[in-house]
C-alpha cells in the first residue's frame, strides 16, 4: 500500500534532501518554509568526502563539483609562529570516492534541490508558511501552519522537523534541547581579496590558531570567507562596523589598501542535542536535532546524514521491505553520533584554536605537525575530521540494532 504524504517543516538543505529522496521513491511530500524564498545562507560551505559520496548516489555530485571548489589540502596554522601542519586528503583514496573537501555554498545546493523537485508532481514546497504547532494521533501526524495569514492544518503519515535551532516542531513535541550557548558570537566576513597571494603556501581550508584571536580562512568560488570569534563585551553593531571589520582583516594580512567586503554576518553559537529524535510519528533532523560550532564543517554534513538515514528508512517502509520497527533505529543510529563525534569534535577544534597558553599552544601545534608528517597518523586524523569514522560508527550501531 505504501506511505501516505510525509510532511516536512523547513526548506533548508536537510528538509529538501529528505524531500528529494522521498519524492524519487514515489512518496508524496509537502515542505513548509517560513521564508518567502530559499535562503541565501552563507554559513555552511564545506562538504566532506562521505557526504559527497551520498550526493553521488543521489545523482547530484557532478553538478555540485562543476559549481564548487575542490580542496585537497587542509592546514592548521599558528598565527604567531607561522608554523603550518598540512594534511593531504588524497590519503583517503580507497576509503571514499571523493578524497577531498568541496567548498560549495549551501544556498547553491538548496536551489539545485528545488529545481530537481519540480520533476515530481507529488512533491511541493510551500513558502511563507509559518509553522505554529504540531501534534499526532494513532495514524497521522498533523502540522499547523499559517500561510500568508491563513491558518491551515495538514496531515500526513509522518512529520519531519527540519526547522532549525528554534524548531517549533521540536517544541510542540515536548522534546528538550539540552546543551549550552557560547558566550562569544562568531563573525563571518567575505572578501574578494586573495589571501593566498600574501600568505605563503596557503591552501583553501585553513584553521589559524592564535593566543589572541584565532581565525578560519576558507576559499569559496570567487571569494574568501574569514571567521573570527568576538569579544563578549562587543555589541553586534561594533563587530559589524567598517572599522572593526577592517582591523580584523588587517590583522590577518596587513595591506595599504582597505578591504572590500561582500558579506558580513554575526551569529550565536551553540552545542546542543535533542533529548529524543523521535516522538511517535514526529522526527527531528539537522539543527532541530543537534547544533554545534562550525569549526570543522560538520553541522550541515551531519544534518544531511540525518536526512538520508531517515528518508531511506521511510522508503524501505513504503516499499514493504521493512516494518515500522526499522524507524526505531534512526535515533539509536544518529543521536550518539551527534554527541560522541560531531559535538565532541567541534568542541575540541574550538579549544585547540583558542588555546591562550603559549606553551600549550606550541605543544599542540608541534603535535599537529608530527601527525601531518606521518602518513599513518595523518590518515587517522583525516578519517575523523572528514566524518568517515562517524558514519562507519553509525553503520555499526545500525547493524547491531538489526
Amino acid at each position: 500500500m505504501g506511505l501516505g504524504k510525509v510532511l516536512i517543516a523547513g526548506a533548508g538543505p536537510v528538509g529538501l534532501t529528505a524531500a528529494l529522496v522521498l519524492a524519487r521513491a514515489g512518496i508524496p511530500v509537502a515542505v513548509f518554509e517560513r521564508a518567502g524564498e530559499l535562503a541565501e545562507d552563507l554559513r555552511a560551505s564545506t562538504w566532506h568526502p562521505p557526504t559527497l559520496d551520498m550526493m553521488g548516489e543521489l545523482g547530484l555530485v557532478d553538478e555540485m563539483l562543476a559549481d564548487g571548489l575542490i580542496a585537497r589540502y587542509t592546514q592548521h596554522r599558528d598565527r604567531q609562529t607561522g608554523s603550518v601542519a598540512q594534511f593531504d586528503m588524497e590519503l583517503l583514496r580507497g576509503e571514499t570516492d571523493h578524497p577531498y573537501r568541496l567548498q560549495y555554498e549551501q544556498f547553491k545546493y538548496t536551489r539545485l534541490l528545488s529545481q530537481k523537485l519540480t520533476a515530481f508532481p507529488h512533491a511541493r514546497v510551500v513558502f511563507n508558511a509559518t509553522v505554529t504547532g504540531a501534534d499526532q494521533d494513532a495514524s497521522h501526524a498533523h502540522l499547523q501552519v499559517e500561510v500568508n495569514g491563513e491558518k491551515q492544518k495538514h496531515s500526513g503519515s509522518y512529520l519531519l522537523g527540519a526547522d532549525g535551532t528554534r524548531s517549533t516542531v521540536r517544541e510542540a513535541a515536548g522534546i528538550a534541547f539540552d546543551g549550552f550557548t557560547y558566550p562569544e558570537r562568531f563573525y563571518s566576513v567575505s572578501t574578494r581579496f586573495d589571501f593566498s597571494s600574501a600568505l605563503p603556501d596557503l591552501c583553501d581550508v585553513n584553521y589559524v590558531a592564535d593566543v589572541n584571536e584565532w581565525c578560519v580562512l576558507l576559499r569559496v568560488p570567487g571569494t574568501w570567507r574569514c571567521l573570527f570569534p568576538t569579544r563578549t563585551e562587543e555589541s553586534d553593531e561594533a563587530v559589524l562596523s567598517d572599522a572593526a571589520t577592517e582591523a580584523r582583516l588587517q590583522g590577518v594580512v596587513p595591506r595599504r589598501e582597505r578591504y572590500q567586503t561582500v558579506h558580513r554576518t554575526i551569529y550565536r553559537v551553540h552545542q546542543r542535542v535533542a533529548e529524543r529524535y523521535r516522538a511517535g510519528r514526529i522526527f527531528l533532523a539537522g539543527d532541530a536535532a543537534h547544533v554545534n560550532n562550525p569549526l570543522g564543517g560538520m553541522g550541515m554534513n551531519g544534518g544531511l546524514h540525518d536526512a538520508l538515514s531517515l528518508a531511506r528508512k521511510l522508503v524501505a517502509l513504503h516499499r514493504g521491505d521493512a516494518d515500522e520497527r526499522l524507524l526505531e533505529r534512526y535515533e539509536r543510529e544518529r543521536r550518539p553520533i551527534a554527541i560522541d563525534f560531531i559535538n565532541a569534535s567541534t568542541a575540541r577544534n574550538k579549544k585547540l584554536l583558542e588555546e591562550r597558553d603559549p606553551e600549550a599552544r606550541r605543544r599542540a601545534q608541534e603535535e599537529l605537525c608530527r601527525m601531518a608528517a606521518d602518513p599513518v597518523s595523518a590518515k587517522q586524523f583525516l578519517m575523523k575530521s572528514s566524518m568517515i569514522e562517524a558514519l562507519r560508527a553509525a553503520e555499526r550501531i545500525e547493524s547491531e540494532a538489526a
